[in-house]
């Protein structure tokens, strides 16, 4: 369970279980559009995109229908030509309820006019970050966060390395492995660019060597691209995280509460760079992604969907689930979410789905035997233990204090604990908790001194009278 490590901590969930074997063979397969599509407006952190269409509207394929409303956010395209029938609400598969726009397919697939660069390999950094934006990419490894805005540094600071992260190291899922295979060329083309037009002068591909043929693709694709290298790492979860990542390659360590241009790094998966190749050659903005369907069903497989395809596409397109399914996920099993409404749409950031049986239900928790696993486990070095056993008393102030906010929420500690502690959730309350109340006091601040501004305005207004 604990093998070879490159970072601090980490797991090796046993390789009998985890699923790849049985689906990294499978290639890329198009799923068929569908009838009916629902966009999320919401499919990226930060604010979400402000509709552009009505009801009754004919869009094509590649329209934005949502724009960005902010520098931390991203417009929405639409995956289908056809006719929009509601601009209302609908659920994600985390359960929030998020604004969407619902478009009727005609079958048609008639694109809006696209505009690929006209000077791809002369691409300065800003009209890079433009065409990026104006694609709605973001980061498909499932973190979703708006790829411009990684890519824009900030004062001071600058990209000195690309980190391409081909790791996939949550079981189960082998959509990007396909990826790496099947698109091997426009991948190291898309590095090569976003290096070219960014002045970087080193980008390393991370690849676990569990995928071994990927590696080789890799590494004689990139055999003609100065600064450009492939790095085989030993498999550890999660090594996908862009710190693991980052410290496994580089050995450089960002700092709590940091981000990885501190250190002079961006990550991006390989989905990403694929998007970013896609924009800059061919205009075509992010309507499509690559997902795995894994588990309990009856042909897992790794689909080529359109973004609001409905969940329950893919399992049909598997042939459903088996009867020993007793859990649906939605991205990996580690840091995956459950959900039971198939209805639910697929997102930019839906890497995986996946049908789990018993070893997916949580048995019941026994008391902390404090047997330290779950502080080898834990990649931020963190307690995972402590911080619990603070939320669970309400202790919020104390759980902070001891770095819950740090929690990359990997699982890492649920999966090792012998008393079956549900500590990853405990942590995803505790923060809610906190933000929650921080939000409040912000907003009890910002009224006192309102009223305050308005209390002096007025005593001046009198003086003035008087």
């Amino acid at each position: 369970m604990f093998g070879a490590r490159l970072f601090p901590g980490g797991i090796h969930p046993r390789e009998g279980l985890n699923g790849k074997a049985e689906n990294s063979g499978n290639p890329i397969q198009e799923l068929p559009a569908v009838s009916r599509v629902i966009i999320p407006l919401s499919q990226h952190i930060g604010a979400p995109a402000t509709a552009t269409v009505k009801k009754g509207d004919h869009v094509l394929m590649g329209q934005v229908i949502g724009e960005a409303a902010g520098f931390v956010s991203a417009p929405v395209h639409a995956s289908v030509s056809g006719t929009v029938v509601e601009v209302g609400n609908c659920k994600l598969a985390s359960g929030a309820t998020v604004p969407a726009v619902t478009i009727d397919n005609d079958f048609q697939d008639e694109w809006v006019e696209l505009h690929p660069s006209e000077h791809p390999e002369n691409l300065t950094a800003e009209e890079a970050q433009q065409i990026i934006r104006n694609a709605g990419i973001v980061g498909m490894g499932g973190a979703t966060f708006p790829t411009q805005v990684k890519l824009t540094p900030g004062a001071g600071k600058s990209i000195e390395k690309l980190i391409i992260n081909g790791a996939e190291c949550e079981p189960y899922l082998t959509a990007d492995h396909r990826l790496m295979l099947e698109h091997t060329g426009e991948i190291v083309d898309g590095v090569r660019l976003l290096m070219l037009a960014f002045g970087v002068k080193e980008a390393v591909i991370g690849v676990e060597d569990n995928k071994k043929d990927a590696i080789s693709a890799l590494t004689d694709a990139c055999s003609g691209v100065e600064g450009l290298r492939v790095q085989a790492l030993p498999v550890r979860y999660p090594q996908g995280g862009e710190k693991q990542l980052i410290y496994a390659i580089t050995k450089r360590e960002v700092p709590v509460g940091g981000l990885p241009i501190d250190v002079g790094c961006v990550v991006l998966n390989v989905g990403t760079v694929f998007a970013c190749d896609q924009a800059i050659r061919m205009g075509i903005p992010l309507v499509r992604r690559v997902t795995t369907v894994g588990g309990l069903v009856n042909n897992p497989g790794n689909f080529l969907v359109r973004i609001g395809t409905p969940v329950k596409a893919l399992f049909e397109a598997c042939g459903g689930t088996l009867p020993s399914c007793k859990q649906l996920i939605s991205g990996g099993p580690m840091m995956g979410i459950s959900f039971k409404d198939t209805d639910c749409p697929v997102t930019k950031g839906t890497s995986g789905i996946l049908a789990l049986g018993k070893e997916s239900i949580y048995p019941e928790e026994t008391s902390c035997i404090r047997c330290a696993r779950c502080l080898d486990a834990c990649p931020m070095r963190l307690a995972p233990s402590r911080m619990d056993s603070y939320i669970r008393h309400e202790r919020y102030d104390d759980a902070e204090k001891a770095g819950v906010m740090n929690c990359i929420e990997c699982g890492a500690c649920t999966y090792v604990c012998p008393a079956k502690r549900l500590l990853t959730q405990s942590f995803r309350m505790g923060k809610k908790v906190i933000n929650t109340r921080k939000k409040a006091a912000a907003a009890k601040a910002a009224a006192e001194a309102a009223q305050l501004a308005a209390e002096k305005a007025a005593n001046e207004k009198e003086k003035k009278e008087a």
